[in-house]
């Protein structure tokens, strides 16, 4: 099939790819003339493990391009509206002036018969609106809703090999064609045996959007936990574990530390809350509140230990923050805990050393004040504490005994409870771990 991506973000670069792999003819459209212009030579905008081997497989083959021109894309069958959705200045909704742009541009364009298809993560009833300012601009067009679940770091696969397909479709013969062409796009992927649910629009929204929430809340409630296990001795890893073999709630976003990051799940679930809000069912999703501040103040937990570890002041401490993306196999800063805590421990007057084997040059242009040391054995050397905030296998399968040699003191704060804790203590580490004894 002929298919055009609009919007070669994060989301959209994956997916033009992973499509090109599935054997549709691919044209990728973005206004940004630098990412295109590095797309066209195969090189990801972007860190994520495969991606620039799979641009340089399917441009090899022919059947991925790039363009800044949307009427380059006029001809396809199909157009994933791929745009980001960042949090609206000064309040919690959701920003859709470039959800709206990409679908005016590529609505101008279609022919009669073809399918846009959104996968960007929109407040609900958004769909329903685009639908009908599609039936005025062609008629004979239609839309879908075919929310994406990617991880990043896992991006390729999951776009690839994902869990589920969802389709939001409208009743009668445009909703029928929509699932016929939807299913013409993710033949290879149906074949395997995916479960693919067809919905309203509504639903397949509300899918993505409470998704995101229900995995915030869960690392909330972990997080929550890990305070009251501070306070009494308890151990909030062995405590997760027990309640993990639970097959109803199950071990996975259990793991209790800094909290979450990123360019998802904060904005998703504060953007919920205010479309609640324009829905008149706000009281519904009050919990989110809590959900956000306990994740917000998971951050100042980490100072705070930090403090108490050095003595009751920061002022002149050398400390180096492991990690600055918010996950690790990614170089997005967006919202991260590592950086959040950097610059506050910096605030306090410690001096701040970032270290991360992806993120720093985003990073720098996010918080240029802060010191920033790719070479690892150069960022740690002379520390007097070590923090630990984003798990890469750099620093959790680390060399404890190594790493003393470097440091002025061997103090390390886990901030993501990813350290073999007896390990580094046998090798003569003070180690202090959220949420643990």
């Amino acid at each position: 099939m002929r298919i055009s991506v609009i919007g070669c973000g994060y989301l959209g670069a994956v997916h033009a790819a992973a499509m090109a792999k599935l054997g549709h003819d691919v044209i990728g459209i973005d206004v940004d003339e630098r990412k295109i212009d590095d797309l066209q030579a195969s090189k990801a905008p972007f860190f994520e493990p495969g991606l620039t081997e799979l641009l340089s497989e399917v441009q090899g083959s022919g059947s991925l391009s790039f363009s800044t021109n949307i009427a380059d894309a006029a001809d396809a069958d199909v157009h994933f509206l791929c745009v980001g959705t960042p949090q609206r200045k000064g309040e919690n909704a959701a920003d859709l002036r470039y959800v709206d742009a990409g679908f005016r541009a590529i609505a101008e364009q279609i022919k009669p018969g073809a399918l846009i298809a959104g996968k960007s993560t929109v407040p609900v009833g958004t769909a329903a609106r685009l639908a009908a300012e599609l039936s005025v601009l062609q008629p004979g067009a239609m839309l879908a809703w075919n929310p994406e679940f990617l991880r990043e770091g896992h991006a390729v696969q999951d776009t690839l090999s994902p869990d589920r397909l969802i389709y939001g479709i409208p009743d009668g013969p445009q909703g029928q064609r929509a699932l016929e062409l939807l299913d013409d796009v993710y033949r290879q992927i149906l074949d395997a045996d995916t479960p693919r649910l067809t919905m309203g629009y509504e639903t397949a929204e509300l899918v993505k959007t409470s998704a995101n929430s229900f995995l915030a809340t869960k690392i909330s409630f972990i997080n929550a936990m890990a305070e009251i296990c501070e306070a009494t001795g308890a151990d909030v890893k062995v405590l997760a574990d027990s309640i993990g073999l639970d097959d109803r709630i199950g071990r996975k976003f259990l793991n209790a530390g800094v909290g979450f990051g990123g360019g998802c799940l904060p904005k998703d679930i504060r953007a919920f809350m205010a479309r609640a809000g324009e829905l008149g069912a706000d009281q519904a999703l009050t919990f989110l509140r809590e959900v956000d501040a306990i994740n917000m103040r998971r951050r100042e937990r980490v100072v705070e230990l930090i403090r108490e570890e050095l003595g009751g002041s920061l002022l002149g401490k050398r400390i180096t923050v492991l990690g600055a993306a918010f996950k690790p196999n990614s170089d997005d800063v967006r919202d991260s805990p590592a950086l959040s805590v950097g610059a506050q421990l910096q605030l306090l007057g410690a001096i701040v050393t970032m270290t991360d084997p992806e993120a720093l040059a985003n990073a720098r242009m996010r918080f240029p004040e802060l010191q920033y040391e790719q070479n690892l054995e150069e960022a740690i050397g002379g520390a007097e504490a070590l923090v630990l905030l984003t798990e890469w296998k750099q620093f959790t399968e680390a060399d404890p005994v190594a790493w003393a040699q470097l440091v002025s003191v061997p103090l390390i704060v886990d901030g993501r409870n990813a350290l073999d804790i007896d390990k580094w203590r046998e090798a003569g580490w003070h180690v202090k771990a959220m949420g643990r004894p």
